[in-house]
């Protein structure tokens, strides 16, 4: 970035200050769209119907920013120069994804996606254009410092078992209460109670966590008012605490590697005030972790007002304590730092002393905390944690396994992608195993998987394009000038680090950090004029065709969120009505309207389903079957991998008598479904069940047909038993995968009446058990013992418990034996 560009920024520090109203609009109307944005779409971008609603007020509002930013900028449009060329470039990420809607597994999510990733797009361009003012920029920089500092309060009142009043303070604004609680603030799992503030998700919330936490060092140390660093310095224990109290092993995993990267682009000076500030802040969180740990599984089991005064008191203590040292070091030792320092900074390579030293230092707390019994300073929950950290984990092992699977689904969809959202879709169908899992925990490959190698290119580039540039630029800056655009990189560079490791960036707020950060650090790149003289355009007219485009698609994606919009309301309305009304028309009159907006929205098409089948049910009025049978049809065009929708057709068909072809479609699809033991069940029950009557109706063909399919079905739950054995030792399998009593008797009978008795005792010996009490498992016997009979053999231990049970087993058996096909 050279020294012309920061000039004509300085000439422009006060440009928004100065500006005409629709200047402060813009920057107001962002400032709350960044407020309101954690308590609405914090949530996973999900496609029910609850979590729509929010991303789609979302998007709309982020087309208003955008209209507000084109009246506002569209004279000073100029296609120039690398950096504005970026507001070009940006609109290419939701048209690749509109190209991979030709291609989607799920329509409706995919086009969900291309909402979602036009809100970002939304953010680039203003972040790009706006934050090259310095008053814009740091009120900016400002805003999202308090709302992170917010959203950190707001996961500690629920820590302290607050979370009706956390939920007072948000309830008017926010769409995740429930029971006047913000719902899993404190989510709980195997683990135990891990924080998570608003994002409900505890890894997520750690990513923004560490990259707050960095954020904040770097805001102690920049601000030269006293009560800016004070206020920063108090919030890095809340902070510290917090990360511990997430028990996210990808966090503390993931901010050594960070901080280490950050501090490569600090000089010495600044780095030891990085490592004094999150050494001290550390130890002193270390030092009430234990209690603070305790009092809040207290409290989130027990309220009790006294106890959480406690917690309170030992986290504000201990936070004005730093607070108060890191104040009297900024103002009385960094002074004499910097100048003792000044000599060694201009040295070659000065800078890489401390991060090469912390590495170490990181190395070696590492194999305190995790080999030795000095993690037992730690509270218990953590200090589990910490022990079970190694590439043997379940975690570890099952991340590998989706990153492998994901590329399974690349490979059938290569160049254009699988549309937004498939791999909750498709993950199913490519599984190595039954595990469950709708993110694939690497945002780069679900990126990949979504919008194919193409989209992958478009958007990497655009990434590394901007760090490329950001950092050359960097380096060449004086301090000041470095300084004044850095947050946005610790955030970027955080977020997107930890986002190797998990799904942050499937939460629409963390997405909308990010790429106004994205905006923020092309903001200051280079303004070097392009390379190719033919892409250079100049004049108003440039101007113009640009804020036309930008405008009119502002124009659309506003128009189709509102839409959007009113379709999730009345997806929602028909909902509500199910509970309290019998009446079809009243229920169906909301759906209609969804449907006619979104026609293949899942949820409103199974209810809508599900009521036709209801009628139909009742009054045996063909109109309301065909109704219905041809809607499931028609979305399954766009909705083919949708389990349910498979399910709701199957009992169409179920519904008059069509066996047959309900049977057609669970064989068909189920190599959707491979792990789905349920699905495989219900095969081969109804594969017995369809060849037994054609066995009747001496229809050998159908006979043959259905057993076959049944008995292969039950073959692939073998070859998967199989498979399961050979996962590593400390993964997970995942959901139930098992051969049930059921499943293998109907198979054996398959077997045998396809006059294979040596195939029908081999799989019925599989079920056999000491116990014949159960119905089932006599039957597995009787079975077996009849298939060894038809061998010219027999087992006369099983036989034996037979006739004990019941004397007339004998005949039983005989009159299989005698069987004849």
């Amino acid at each position: 970035m050279s020294k012309q560009v920061y000039g004509t920024q300085a000439k422009r520090s006060s440009d928004v200050a100065k500006a005409p109203v629709l200047s402060w609009v813009l920057l107001a109307s962002i400032i709350l769209y960044l407020a309101w944005s954690p308590f609405q779409v914090a949530l996973f971008n999900g496609q029910m119907l609850e979590f729509e609603k929010p991303l789609f007020w979302a998007t709309a509002m982020a087309a208003i920013i955008l209209l507000v930013w084109v009246a506002n900028y569209y004279k000073k449009i100029k296609l120039e120069d690398q950096r504005d060329w970026l507001a070009v470039w940006v609109l290419l990420l939701p048209i690749t994804y509109i190209l991979a809607l030709f291609g989607a597994a799920s329509h409706s999510m995919a086009m969900n996606m291309v909402i979602i990733q036009s809100s970002y797009a939304v953010m680039f361009i203003v972040g790009l254009f706006l934050l090259r003012d310095k008053f814009a920029n740091r009120v900016i920089q400002t805003a999202i410092m308090a709302i992170s500092y917010i959203i950190v309060g707001f996961g500690l009142l629920n820590w302290f078992g607050q979370g009706k009043f956390a939920g007072k303070l948000v309830v008017w604004f926010s769409n995740g209460m429930m029971n006047d609680i913000y719902t899993h603030a404190v989510m709980s799992d195997s683990n135990g109670l891990r924080l998570t503030s608003v994002f409900q998700y505890a890894n997520t919330y750690a990513a923004f966590l560490m990259a707050f936490l960095f954020a904040a060092v770097f805001s102690l140390i920049k601000s030269r008012k006293w009560y800016g660093q004070v206020i920063h310095a108090f919030m890095l224990v809340p902070i510290i605490l917090s990360i511990l109290l997430t028990l996210s092993r990808g966090g503390l995993v993931m901010l050594p590697v960070v901080f280490v990267l950050l501090l490569l682009f600090l000089k010495p000076a600044k780095q030891i005030l990085w490592v004094v500030y999150i050494g001290i802040s550390g130890v002193a969180s270390l030092a009430i972790s234990k209690t603070v740990t305790d009092l809040g599984l207290q409290l989130n089991t027990t309220y009790d007002g006294g106890t959480a005064v406690k917690g309170w008191g030992y986290l504000l203590i201990t936070s004005a304590i730093v607070a108060l040292l890191t104040w009297v070091i900024q103002k009385f030792i960094v002074s004499r730092l910097e100048r003792g320092l000044a000599f060694w900074s201009n040295r070659k390579m000065a800078s890489l002393w401390i991060p090469v030293g912390s590495v170490v230092v990181v190395g070696l707390l590492a194999f305190l905390f995790i080999g030795t019994s000095a993690r037992n300073i730690l509270p218990d929950n953590v200090s589990t944690r910490l022990e079970n950290i190694n590439f043997q984990q379940h975690s570890v092992l099952e991340r590998l396994t989706f990153y492998k699977d994901a590329m399974k689904v690349v490979k059938d969809y290569p160049v254009m992608g699988a549309g937004g959202g498939a791999w909750a879709v498709l993950y199913e169908k490519y599984q190595n195993n039954p595990y469950t899992s709708r993110q694939a925990h690497n945002f780069f490959l679900q990126y990949l998987v979504e919008v194919g190698i193409l989209g992958f290119i478009v958007f990497m580039s655009f990434l590394i394009f901007i760090f490329y540039k950001y950092i050359r630029g960097y380096i060449r800056e004086n301090e000041e000038e470095r300084e004044s655009h850095f947050l946005y990189l610790i955030l970027t560079l955080s977020i997107l680090l930890h986002s190797i490791l998990d799904f942050n960036m499937s939460y629409v707020f963390i997405g909308i950090l990010v790429y106004l950060g994205l905006g923020g650090m092309a903001a200051v790149m280079e303004s070097k004029p392009l390379r190719f003289q033919r892409l250079r355009l100049r004049g108003s007219g440039v101007s113009a065709l640009y804020s036309i485009v930008v405008g009119i698609g502002a124009v659309v994606v506003l128009i189709t969120s509102i839409r959007y919009v009113q379709a999730s309301d009345a997806g929602l309305e028909a909902r509500k009505l199910v509970q309290t009304s019998t009446s079809f028309e009243e229920i169906k009159a909301p759906l209609d309207k969804d449907l006619s907006i979104r026609k293949s929205q899942p949820d409103s098409t199974l209810l809508l389903s599900s009521l036709y089948q209801q009628v139909y049910s009742q009054t045996q009025n063909e109109d309301f079957y065909l109704a219905g049978y041809n809607m499931i049809v028609e979305a399954r065009n766009d909705e083919p991998f949708n389990k349910s929708m498979i399910n709701h057709l199957i009992k169409f068909h179920s519904l008059k008598g069509e066996q047959a072809q309900a049977f057609d479609l669970l064989v068909t699809n189920s190599e959707n479904f491979n792990w789905d033991i349920e699905w495989y069940e219900r095969i081969i029950s109804q594969g017995y069940e369809l060849g037994t009557d054609a066995l009747g109706k001496k229809d050998i063909a159908s006979r043959d047909k259905y057993f076959n399919a049944g008995i292969e079905a039950f073959n692939k739950i073998q070859a998967g038993l199989v498979h399961l054995a050979t996962l590593p030792e400390g993964q997970f399998a995942g959901r139930a995968f098992a051969n049930t009593p059921a499943m293998i008797l109907n198979t054996g009978k398959m077997h045998y009446l396809l006059n294979q008795p040596e195939k029908s005792a081999e799989t019925l010996k599989i079920g056999l058990l000491e116990d014949l009490s159960d119905p089932v498992n006599r039957e597995i016997a009787r079975w077996y013992v009849a298939s060894l009979m038809k061998q010219g053999t027999t087992d006369q231990v099983v036989l034996d418990r037979l006739i004990q049970l019941d004397p007339t087993e004998k005949q039983q058996v005989d009159s299989l034996v005698q069987m004849k096909f």
